[in-house]
């Protein structure tokens, strides 16, 4: 592991707008796998094509994690002030690169900013067929509430609810 935790050689940093088409292409890869998941940006998914102020927009920020120039994780959040609340997204993990730490070094940039913004809980949705989604987040102490969301995308997504609260 380097100094801030990520696995051997692999170099985390804000990420910025001109990370925008790597960070799709990594979605696009990430979301291969499964069965009838697409990706389509310009309709489902703008935020994309300005990746970095789409998050500060959010009162959030974005992270990028690159092994040489190779983009192999990203994550990002949401703030939201009024209900103190952090929404963790777009945490995704190149899959030669997983169960090697990046995926719980890059969740927690999200809780690090979550308490360092004074908020009382971290929320997350994520899609009901990404079953090792589910198991990872539990892992790291998520709940899985029992609420869902149907999206209206071309991949007729719908979603869980994970939630953990912040501090102590």
């Amino acid at each position: 592991m380097s100094a801030d935790g990520a696995p051997d050689g692999v170099v985390i940093r804000d990420g910025t707008d001109a990370d925008s088409a790597a960070v799709i292409a990594l979605i696009a890869l990430c979301w291969s796998t499964y069965p009838g998941v697409v990706l389509d940006v310009d309709r489902d998914e703008p935020g994309l094509r300005r990746v970095a102020g789409h998050f500060h927009a959010l009162g959030g920020g974005f992270w990028t994690a690159w092994r040489g120039p190779t983009l192999c994780g990203t994550v990002g959040y949401a703030f939201n002030a009024p209900t103190r609340t952090v929404e963790l997204l777009k945490l995704y993990v190149r899959p030669e690169e997983r169960r090697g730490g990046l995926g719980r070094r890059l969740t927690r940039l999200v809780e690090d900013a979550a308490e360092a913004r004074g908020a009382a809980r971290i929320e997350l949705w994520t899609d009901t067929r990404f079953e090792t989604a589910h198991r990872f987040y539990a892992g790291l102490g998520y709940d899985k509430t029992g609420e869902t969301r149907d999206l209206d995308d071309l991949s007729r997504s719908t979603e869980y609810r994970f939630v953990r609260l912040v501090g102590p």
